[in-house]
């Protein structure tokens, strides 16, 4: 599957890339978001399933709308806790650890963070969880994933797309890595898909991705680990960062990751 393989549908707020992969189609969500979120929808037999909830109230209510009428067994709730009025009736699904992050976690201090900069603007409530994850497969709407319990929440494999899902990836923008020993811990996963051969990576804050693109994440972050070894300070290492990858996006993440190297 091409990942430019898609049709666009235009939405009250953002737009929809929908993937036809047979006998399941891909429906991925560009919320257009300060945050630049995206949400993805798998759809068999007329029946879907989201993975995350957009967190701003104007795409929620798009998304709700995009999705009115239609059949939906349920939300993988992972990194994005927050927008509960997300599809407030279907079942919610996150692992224990997900359902903590979100509740009193780092996914916690992030909404709580989010909420006094877009006041009004970005819904902080959080999605209850209706069921529990474990480690393994699980068949949601006839649908098979198989969960990824991570340090913060979960990933997802979907194997009828052969494709997974995790929180970052972004070929060309920075994203937050919280140290060294986090940098090592994404390339061993980036290495994984690689061997795995997905046929496509989403991420909740990019548009879907290759294997070429993973490659080109692992070159980044070894050479951020680089960069961050040269350097005395936290100005010193954005200066470098920045010289070296001008046409990045994602400056807030560049800044976060500062943080972790330079505390």
């Amino acid at each position: 599957m091409n990942k430019k393989d898609f049709t666009t549908v235009r939405l009250a707020q953002g737009e929809m890339h929908i993937y036809d992969f047979g006998g399941v189609t891909l429906h991925a969500y560009q919320t257009g978001d300060p945050l630049a979120d995206e949400v993805f929808l798998v759809e068999k037999a007329g029946t879907f399933v989201a993975i995350e909830s957009p967190c701003f109230i104007s795409s929620v209510a798009a998304l709700n709308e995009y999705l009115s009428g239609r059949n939906v067994a349920g939300v993988l709730a992972a990194y994005h806790g927050a927008g509960a009025s997300f599809l407030p009736d279907a079942p919610k699904y996150a692992t224990a650890n997900a359902a903590e992050y979100a509740r009193s976690g780092g996914g916690k201090a992030l909404i709580d963070q989010f909420s006094a900069v877009f006041v009004g603007d970005f819904d902080s409530s959080i999605h209850p969880i209706t069921h529990t994850l474990s480690e393994g497969e699980a068949i949601i709407g006839g649908i098979r994933f198989v969960i990824h319990q991570t340090a913060e929440a979960f990933d997802v494999e979907i194997p009828e797309i052969n494709a997974v899902y995790t929180h970052m990836l972004g070929h060309d923008c920075h994203s937050i890595v919280a140290g060294s020993g986090h940098a090592d811990a994404m390339i061993a996963q980036l290495q994984g898909y690689i061997k795995a051969g997905y046929d496509l990576i989403l991420t909740s804050h990019y548009t879907p991705e290759d294997l070429k693109d993973a490659e080109a994440k692992i070159r980044y972050l070894e050479q951020l680990k680089t960069i961050a070894s040269s350097c005395a300070d936290g100005d010193a290492f954005k200066s470098a960062v920045r010289k070296r990858f001008p046409a990045y996006s994602g400056e807030n993440y560049l800044d976060m990751t500062t943080g972790f190297f330079f505390s």
